[in-house]
């Protein structure tokens, strides 16, 4: 399909959401793109293949990274805009890309003991506490199923918290990053993605994106 009509799909759903905190209806698709029908369908279908969207089985928008359109246990609220964050990664991620929002309320509880966490979350800088984040699912499982993946990338109030919840469930020990470390992987990820033309990083570039923020080990596909 036509690079440009799929680059001007793209656009009109992934600038609703940032600005909307919903992604559009398929008549807005149309009128922002300038598209028939038919090539929604289509533009949509070659950007879950591209893995810019994750649809449902109706072929609906579920996910546009950092975007959601379904609650995963994060509520991001700006001064404009009301977001669900799709995890504990995208939550973070969004005051880095929304530019309009210079801070979010990253809202959400803990999985093992339920208390209520809340960070402002900003672009200078990471927000302090001993909460660490929790990734069950390794970087190259993700896209055999992103809703799952990204429903089990969770905060929790601590390490003895992870541990509770990993015995309770009998899910096997993820990846665990204090907020520094998350915030640093969110920061920079989605850069440019609401610009055009949009890239996603190749497997070479997300690796030496996760070297380049402190990651290490297998679970990130990293072989040191």
């Amino acid at each position: 399909m036509n690079r440009e009509v799929v680059e001007r799909v793209r656009r009109a759903i992934y600038d609703t959401f940032a600005s909307q905190g919903h992604p559009p209806s398929r008549q807005q698709v149309r009128d922002l793109a300038a598209v028939d029908e038919a090539q929604v369908n289509e533009a949509v279908a070659e950007l879950a293949a591209q893995r810019h969207l994750a649809l449902d089985q109706s072929g609906n928008v579920v996910m546009a990274h950092p975007f959601t359109t379904v609650n995963l246990g994060f509520s991001v609220m700006g001064e404009r805009n009301l977001w669900w964050g799709g995890c504990a990664w995208d939550s973070f991620a969004i005051p880095n890309l929304v530019k309009d929002e210079p801070s979010v309320l990253v809202a959400t509880t803990c999985p093992a003991c339920r208390r209520p966490l809340a960070w402002t979350v900003t672009r200078a800088g990471p927000p302090e506490g001993p909460e660490v984040a929790h990734f069950l699912v390794p970087m190259d499982k993700v896209w055999n199923d992103v809703v799952y993946a990204c429903s089990n990338q969770r905060l929790f109030c601590s390490k003895d918290c992870v541990q509770d919840w990993l015995a309770s469930t009998g899910h096997a020990h993820g990846y665990i990053m204090d907020l520094a470390t998350l915030w640093r992987l969110a920061s920079g990820w989605y850069s440019g993605r609401l610009d055009s033309p949009y890239q996603r990083k190749d497997p070479q570039g997300a690796a030496d994106y996760f070297r380049g923020v402190g990651l290490q080990g297998p679970f990130w596909g990293l072989n040191d």
